[in-house]
Protein backbone atom coordinates (compact mmCIF):
# COMPACT_ATOMS: atom_id res chain seq x y z
CA UNK A 1 0.00 0.00 0.00
CA UNK A 2 2.82 2.38 0.86
CA UNK A 3 4.60 1.73 -2.44
CA UNK A 4 1.50 2.56 -4.47
CA UNK A 5 0.96 5.79 -2.57
CA UNK A 6 4.62 6.74 -2.96
CA UNK A 7 4.39 6.07 -6.69
CA UNK A 8 1.33 8.32 -6.97
CA UNK A 9 2.94 11.02 -4.83
CA UNK A 10 6.31 11.04 -6.57
CA UNK A 11 4.71 11.01 -10.02
CA UNK A 12 2.51 13.93 -8.96
CA UNK A 13 5.53 15.90 -7.73
CA UNK A 14 7.43 15.31 -10.97
CA UNK A 15 4.43 16.31 -13.12
CA UNK A 16 3.84 19.36 -10.96
CA UNK A 17 7.45 20.56 -11.28
CA UNK A 18 7.61 19.90 -15.03
CA UNK A 19 4.47 21.98 -15.59
CA UNK A 20 4.62 24.63 -12.84
CA UNK A 21 8.16 25.95 -13.25
CA UNK A 22 7.97 26.65 -17.02
CA UNK A 23 4.43 28.01 -16.64
CA UNK A 24 5.49 30.41 -13.89
CA UNK A 25 8.58 31.53 -15.81
CA UNK A 26 6.52 32.00 -18.98
CA UNK A 27 3.94 34.11 -17.13
CA UNK A 28 6.65 36.24 -15.48
CA UNK A 29 8.43 36.91 -18.76
CA UNK A 30 5.13 38.03 -20.32
CA UNK A 31 3.89 40.00 -17.31
CA UNK A 32 0.75 42.00 -18.02
CA UNK A 33 0.12 40.38 -21.39
CA UNK A 34 -2.55 37.87 -22.41
CA UNK A 35 -0.30 34.89 -21.58
CA UNK A 36 0.11 36.13 -18.01
CA UNK A 37 -3.61 36.71 -17.62
CA UNK A 38 -4.47 33.25 -18.96
CA UNK A 39 -1.86 31.67 -16.70
CA UNK A 40 -3.29 33.55 -13.71
CA UNK A 41 -6.84 32.52 -14.53
CA UNK A 42 -5.83 28.87 -14.89
CA UNK A 43 -3.92 29.06 -11.61
CA UNK A 44 -6.83 30.57 -9.72
CA UNK A 45 -9.21 27.98 -11.13
CA UNK A 46 -6.77 25.22 -10.17
CA UNK A 47 -6.59 26.45 -6.59
CA UNK A 48 -10.37 26.91 -6.40
CA UNK A 49 -11.32 23.31 -7.16
CA UNK A 50 -10.65 20.74 -4.43
CA UNK A 51 -9.41 17.27 -5.38
CA UNK A 52 -12.79 15.58 -5.20
CA UNK A 53 -14.30 18.09 -7.65
CA UNK A 54 -11.33 17.86 -10.02
CA UNK A 55 -11.37 14.07 -9.84
CA UNK A 56 -15.10 13.94 -10.53
CA UNK A 57 -14.79 16.29 -13.52
CA UNK A 58 -11.89 14.29 -14.95
CA UNK A 59 -13.82 11.04 -14.47
CA UNK A 60 -16.92 12.40 -16.18
CA UNK A 61 -15.14 14.07 -19.10
CA UNK A 62 -12.04 11.96 -19.79
CA UNK A 63 -13.02 8.50 -18.58
CA UNK A 64 -16.77 8.44 -19.18
CA UNK A 65 -17.58 10.85 -22.02
CA UNK A 66 -14.46 10.49 -24.20
CA UNK A 67 -13.46 7.05 -22.82
CA UNK A 68 -9.76 7.87 -23.23
CA UNK A 69 -8.50 6.47 -19.92
CA UNK A 70 -9.72 3.91 -17.37
CA UNK A 71 -11.82 5.38 -14.59
CA UNK A 72 -10.72 3.25 -11.64
CA UNK A 73 -8.31 0.57 -10.58
CA UNK A 74 -4.60 0.00 -10.36
CA UNK A 75 -2.18 -2.09 -12.40
CA UNK A 76 1.31 -2.67 -11.04
CA UNK A 77 4.15 -1.42 -13.28
CA UNK A 78 5.67 -4.92 -13.20
CA UNK A 79 2.54 -6.47 -14.72
CA UNK A 80 1.93 -4.10 -17.64
CA UNK A 81 3.81 -0.80 -17.78
CA UNK A 82 1.61 0.88 -20.41
CA UNK A 83 -1.62 -0.07 -18.63
CA UNK A 84 -0.10 1.03 -15.33
CA UNK A 85 0.66 4.47 -16.76
CA UNK A 86 -2.85 4.71 -18.22
CA UNK A 87 -4.34 3.99 -14.79
CA UNK A 88 -2.09 6.59 -13.11
CA UNK A 89 -2.70 9.53 -15.46
CA UNK A 90 -6.03 10.72 -14.01
CA UNK A 91 -5.04 10.38 -10.32
CA UNK A 92 -1.69 12.10 -10.94
CA UNK A 93 -3.39 14.95 -12.82
CA UNK A 94 -5.92 15.36 -10.04
CA UNK A 95 -3.29 15.62 -7.32
CA UNK A 96 -0.95 17.75 -9.45
CA UNK A 97 -3.38 20.42 -10.66
CA UNK A 98 -3.78 22.24 -7.35
CA UNK A 99 -0.05 22.14 -6.67
CA UNK A 100 0.70 23.33 -10.23
CA UNK A 101 -1.52 26.34 -9.69
CA UNK A 102 0.09 27.16 -6.34
CA UNK A 103 3.71 26.64 -7.37
CA UNK A 104 3.40 28.37 -10.75
CA UNK A 105 2.11 31.52 -9.04
CA UNK A 106 5.02 31.35 -6.62
CA UNK A 107 7.55 30.89 -9.46
CA UNK A 108 5.98 33.81 -11.33
CA UNK A 109 6.17 36.09 -8.32
CA UNK A 110 9.75 35.17 -7.46
CA UNK A 111 10.87 35.44 -11.09
CA UNK A 112 9.45 38.96 -11.34
CA UNK A 113 11.30 39.92 -8.15
CA UNK A 114 14.57 38.49 -9.45
CA UNK A 115 14.15 40.09 -12.89
CA UNK A 116 13.88 43.50 -11.21
CA UNK A 117 17.06 43.07 -9.15
CA UNK A 118 20.31 44.93 -9.72
CA UNK A 119 22.50 41.91 -10.42
CA UNK A 120 20.26 40.88 -13.33
CA UNK A 121 20.60 44.36 -14.82
CA UNK A 122 24.36 44.09 -14.32
CA UNK A 123 24.45 40.69 -16.04
CA UNK A 124 22.54 42.12 -18.99
CA UNK A 125 24.83 45.14 -19.15
CA UNK A 126 27.88 42.85 -19.24
CA UNK A 127 26.51 41.50 -22.49
CA UNK A 128 25.52 38.01 -21.34
CA UNK A 129 23.06 36.32 -23.69
CA UNK A 130 19.44 36.51 -22.48
CA UNK A 131 19.22 32.73 -22.27
CA UNK A 132 22.27 32.57 -20.00
CA UNK A 133 20.89 35.33 -17.78
CA UNK A 134 17.56 33.55 -17.57
CA UNK A 135 18.84 30.04 -16.86
CA UNK A 136 21.95 30.76 -14.83
CA UNK A 137 20.88 33.78 -12.78
CA UNK A 138 17.12 34.22 -12.80
CA UNK A 139 15.94 30.61 -12.60
CA UNK A 140 18.47 29.60 -9.97
CA UNK A 141 17.54 32.47 -7.63
CA UNK A 142 13.79 32.31 -8.30
CA UNK A 143 13.62 28.61 -7.42
CA UNK A 144 15.13 28.94 -3.94
CA UNK A 145 11.88 30.04 -2.22
CA UNK A 146 9.92 27.69 -4.48
CA UNK A 147 11.78 24.68 -3.08
CA UNK A 148 10.56 25.66 0.39
CA UNK A 149 6.96 25.90 -0.82
CA UNK A 150 7.19 22.52 -2.55
CA UNK A 151 8.54 20.97 0.66
CA UNK A 152 5.62 22.43 2.60
CA UNK A 153 3.18 21.16 -0.04
CA UNK A 154 4.25 17.55 0.57
CA UNK A 155 1.92 17.46 3.60
CA UNK A 156 -0.89 18.75 1.44
CA UNK A 157 0.03 16.12 -1.14
CA UNK A 158 -0.52 13.32 1.38
CA UNK A 159 -4.00 14.60 2.20
CA UNK A 160 -4.83 14.82 -1.50
CA UNK A 161 -3.60 11.30 -2.12
CA UNK A 162 -6.01 9.91 0.48
CA UNK A 163 -8.99 11.48 -1.30
CA UNK A 164 -7.79 10.61 -4.80
CA UNK A 165 -7.05 6.97 -3.96
CA UNK A 166 -10.58 6.55 -2.64
CA UNK A 167 -12.21 8.21 -5.67
CA UNK A 168 -10.18 6.26 -8.24
CA UNK A 169 -10.38 2.98 -6.25
CA UNK A 170 -6.63 2.65 -5.94
CA UNK A 171 -5.36 0.42 -3.16
CA UNK A 172 -2.90 2.46 -1.09
CA UNK A 173 -2.49 4.36 2.16
CA UNK A 174 -5.71 6.28 1.55
CA UNK A 175 -7.75 3.12 1.15
CA UNK A 176 -6.06 1.56 4.22
CA UNK A 177 -6.83 4.69 6.23
CA UNK A 178 -10.50 4.69 5.21
CA UNK A 179 -10.81 0.99 6.13
CA UNK A 180 -9.13 1.64 9.50
CA UNK A 181 -11.50 4.54 10.23
CA UNK A 182 -14.64 2.59 9.34
CA UNK A 183 -13.56 -0.45 11.35
CA UNK A 184 -12.33 1.72 14.27
CA UNK A 185 -8.89 0.17 14.13
CA UNK A 186 -7.01 2.58 16.39
CA UNK A 187 -3.52 0.99 16.15
CA UNK A 188 -3.63 1.18 12.33
CA UNK A 189 -4.78 4.81 12.48
CA UNK A 190 -1.96 5.71 14.85
CA UNK A 191 0.62 4.02 12.64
Amino acid sequence: ALGRSLLLGSASLVVMLVIAVPLGMWAALRRGKAADLVSGLVSYLGVSFPEFVTATLLLIVVADYFQLLPATGYVAPGEDLVDSIRHLILPVLTVSLIMVAHVSRMVRSETIDVLNSDYIRAARLKGLPPRTVLLRHVLRNALLPTVTIVALDVGYLLGGIIVVEEIFAMPGIGRALIVAITSRDLPSLQA
